[in-house]
């Protein structure tokens, strides 16, 4: 008996598959296909030399490329296209090759189709991280064979024979997976809706709707979490052809998850109290709500609070660096937005040195200099974003000269010495950037380990 992922490579014999970026998820993807006798065009913008022998190697196994500013103008004649997520699935020659008949996929599209087992997946414009960890850290705590993928893990596809019908799969998608979805998974989540990653998105109605996908193609037996707090998400709701929960922190729910003096509950029913939740801000108790909802009948309270008092969170998410001469310094590097950086101050009871800047995705920043000036005692820019914040922080309400004091650094070493002279015995200094990583980093884990390692190496 075949393997169920044999049988997909199957149909793909005797035709022509282009695989559009050859990173961490689609590598994996190519070698199998290779495996399975399928011909694969590879095409990826960088150079042969960034791949330091793995072109040549993939090509010994019959593997042809095109590298280079030019890698897109070659799908001539091929039938089935499979999208990194970062690409617009609209640029002209893709679309010229799926007007003359090419199949547009990815690899978490046809990991769905083939999947045998319940998906639960996560998406949102903050918080999706920590919410599908928590998710699949539930699960396995009550001691299902769960498996971790999407934008988080690694690549699933390749795996997908050894998945069993009584699994469960927890994926987190963003909003370039799911533009062209066309399936969905049998619970959704989605955390939050605020503008982000519009440099990609033609505007703010294309990312909700991408969003969206996430349950448009769901039927009566599936269920989908919605944030009642948060005013896209909760719109929502009235879309769903799934079962809707909703889970709030902000008001009272008879069906729902919510919070009432101090207590999480679920339908009425108390599961824990907010004070069990090891992680620090209202951000992680959202999560935990959203989490909660996802798991329901599948996973005990008494599970949800133990696993609770122990989790310390994903690296990157106001993860505590170190603590030196009575400052504290964090890393919150997954805040490319200021929704999530507003979030991150939040967290602290007292006002806080902020260093951010970085990427500009073309979102306002309008929102974010009232909580500067509610939250910070120092403001530290750096990259390409500064200048929006410093005028969104100097035209909110609340805003004087020197409160916060604002400094300007050529990078992110100046920016973290510039936070050492300013901070005092008690303090909390916090990478939050509300930008993305792309004008000085890879992505936004080089930046914390960067900043990590920069707060390491100051000498008491």
């Amino acid at each position: 008996m075949q393997s169920i992922l044999q049988e997909y490579m199957n149909t793909l014999k005797g035709k022509r598959v282009a695989v559009i970026g050859i990173g961490v998820s689609n590598t994996p993807l190519i070698e199998r296909l290779l495996q399975g006798g399928v011909q694969v065009l590879a095409c990826d913008k960088r150079d042969r030399g960034s791949f330091h022998g793995l072109i040549e190697e993939l090509e010994r196994k019959g593997l042809e490329v095109c590298l280079g500013a030019d890698y897109l103008d070659h799908l001539d004649g091929v039938d089935v296209i499979f999208r990194t997520p970062g690409l617009r699935p609209d640029v002209p020659q893709i679309a010229k090759a799926v007007e003359r008949g090419a199949t547009l996929t990815s690899e978490m599209e046809v990991f769905l189709s083939l999947c045998p087992c319940q998906v639960i997946a996560v998406t949102g414009s903050d918080g999706k991280t920590t919410t599908t960890t928590i998710i699949a850290g539930l699960l396995k705590a009550e001691g299902y064979r769960t498996f971790v993928g999407g934008n988080i893990g690694h690549p699933l596809l390749c795996e997908v024979d050894e998945i069993r019908p009584d699994d469960y799969v927890v994926l987190e998608l963003s909003s370039f997976q799911l533009l062209t979805m066309r399936q969905s998974p049998s619970v959704a989540v989605i955390t939050n809706v605020a503008p982000n990653h519009l440099d990609v998105h033609k505007d703010m109605a294309e990312y909700i709707a991408a969003k969206s996908n996430i349950f448009a193609y769901q039927d009566d037996r599936d269920k989908v979490v919605l944030n009642a707090d948060n005013e896209i998400t909760a719109a929502f709701a009235q879309k769903a052809r799934g079962r809707v929960t909703l889970f709030s922190r902000k008001k009272l729910l008879e069906r729902g998850v919510c919070v009432k003096d101090d207590v999480i509950l679920y339908h009425s029913r108390p599961v824990m109290t907010v004070s069990e939740i090891r992680l620090p801000g209202v951000h992680n108790l959202e999560n935990y709500l959203a989490a909660i909802a996802a798991v329901d009948g599948l996973v005990s309270d008494e599970t949800i609070r133990e696993f609770a008092h122990t989790f310390n969170g994903v690296a990157h998410r106001i993860e505590l660096v170190r603590e030196l001469d009575g400052v504290r310094w964090y890393n919150d590097s997954i805040a490319s937005s200021p929704s999530r950086t507003i979030a991150g101050l939040r967290s602290f009871t007292q006002k806080v040195i902020l260093i951010a800047g970085g990427y500009d995705k073309h979102i306002p920043y309008d929102v974010l200099g009232p909580e500067i000036t509610e939250h910070v005692k120092t403001l530290i820019l750096t990259g390409a974003t500064s200048d929006k914040i410093q005028a969104a922080t100097q035209a909110a309400p609340g805003y004087t000269p020197g409160q916060p004091e604002i400094y300007r650094c050529g990078d992110l070493k100046e920016a973290v010495a510039r936070a050492r002279e300013a901070a005092r015995p008690g303090d909390v200094v916090i990478l939050s950037p509300a930008s993305a990583s792309f004008d000085q980093f890879k992505n936004f884990e080089e930046r914390g380990n960067t900043f990590k390692q920069y707060v390491m190496d100051l000498k008491q």
